[in-house]
């Protein structure tokens, strides 16, 4: 993501504070600290437990329109 470059790279090589980057990327301090504390290269989100609503209309043709 690049959002979390932006924060790295602000914060590690040009030295910009917590709250000034906050500003410039409108997130709150707490989770540009949570950002930086971690060192993950991406958020991660958690896998869906239930179906999709959507899954029994799902066909291998994602595009009904598109048949030849």
């Amino acid at each position: 993501m690049a959002l979390l470059r932006v924060i790295r790279r602000g914060h590690l090589r040009d030295q910009i504070s917590i709250r000034e980057i906050a500003r410039r990327t409108q997130l709150s301090r707490n989770t540009i600290t949570k950002y930086l504390a971690s060192g993950e290269v991406s958020p991660r989100y958690p896998m869906r437990k239930s179906p999709s609503q959507l899954d029994p209309y799902a066909h291998d043709n994602p595009c009904p329109r598109s048949r030849d």
